[in-house]
């Protein structure tokens, strides 16, 4: 394939990621471009162990799932299955807190106590859980709640968040996305040392952090939500779904206000983002550094997907690879 669409050259977006496995910061990279129209080009580089990259790879997306998930709430949402404003309490009555809805959930605003990512027992820790804040007055990142989100599109729809996702991948064309390690996914480079029991986490199947995908599962959703045809979500939820949510919020770590974001229902808005040359993008990244973002205005998505936990720690800088795709010409 071409690296041009639409007369951008996004061969610097592709050199970046060489790079960053030449340099030693990423064991591999694979780096994806679409527009509405579908795939401009991928590639992938690097190796993990004798393991070598390649496009039709697997990987762990992590913290990606969330908005991928929240697309499931949305599109019952749509069906008058479930509301913005549902109580986590009426799928989950022995949840002690009564002002806790979908929308907290979705936009980091529950103030539900977040144990480690890889906690046993999900939805005991959920129903058990802490309160943080009071719903609503404040936003601090959390998985846990997609546990949560979970629970209302099962209750909801009465059928197992595994079908739901499956009906998600059909309608955007995610054949691969999947909550099982049959998928043979590439492994996760230094997930012990950085305090995460990678081999009991991904039993998990979390709902806030634990499915898997290909490149090109996450172009088609992005060329399907650049399109804004209805396929995945009618575009009125596309529009609710990037409306910030946590604006005038404090902010608490790790997504402090300096980050200048906000968080919609399931999605990063970097619309203040210091270190980005072009702001009109949403998304999600993922603790192992993979990253999915949609541009509409430019009508173009990039995917990376890569294997190293906490890579920031390494120099790692996603917001360099942000601009070498938004500024392409």
């Amino acid at each position: 394939m071409s690296n041009e669409a639409g007369g951008a050259d996004f061969g610097g977006a592709f050199d970046w990621a060489a790079r960053q496995v030449s340099d030693g910061i990423l064991p591999t990279a694979v780096l994806g471009i679409a527009t509405s129209k579908g795939v401009v080009d991928v590639a992938a580089v690097g190796r993990t162990d004798a393991r070598v990259a390649q496009t039709d790879d697997h990987y762990p997306l992590f913290s990606i799932t969330k908005p991928l998930v929240g697309l499931t709430a949305l599109r019952a949402v749509e069906r008058g299955l479930l509301a913005l404003d549902t109580p986590l309490q009426s799928a989950l009555p022995e949840f002690g807190r009564r002002d806790v809805t979908l929308t907290h959930l979705l936009s980091h605003t529950s103030g539900i106590t977040e144990p480690p990512m890889d906690a046993p027992d999900l939805r005991g820790a959920l129903v058990r859980g802490g309160e943080d804040f009071a719903a609503g007055t404040m936003t601090r990142y959390s998985t846990l709640a997609f546990e949560g989100v979970a629970a209302l599109v099962e209750h909801a729809t009465g059928e197992s968040l595994d079908a739901s996702l499956a009906s998600l991948s059909r309608d955007a064309g995610m054949p691969g996305l999947t909550f099982d390690r049959d998928c043979d996914p590439v492994p996760v480079v230094d997930a012990a040392a950085e305090g995460l029991d990678y081999e009991r986490f991904a039993g998990l199947r979390h709902p806030g952090a634990g499915l898997f995908a290909t490149v090109a599962d996450l172009l088609s959703l992005g060329s399907v939500l650049l399109r804004d045809d209805g396929a995945v979500v009618h575009p009125s939820t596309r529009s609710a779904m990037l409306r910030p949510l946590t604006a005038g919020l404090p902010k608490l770590e790790p997504y402090i206000a300096s980050r200048g974001q906000d968080w919609g229902l399931g999605w990063n808005l970097r619309h203040s983002a210091p270190g980005l040359l072009e702001r009109g993008v949403f998304g999600h990244g993922g603790w192992a550094g993979t990253q999915f973002w949609v541009y509409p205005e430019r009508d173009l998505c990039f995917v990376l997907l890569t294997n190293v936990a906490s890579p920031d720690r390494l120099g790692h800088n996603p917001d360099t690879l942000f601009n070498a795709v938004a500024a392409a010409r």
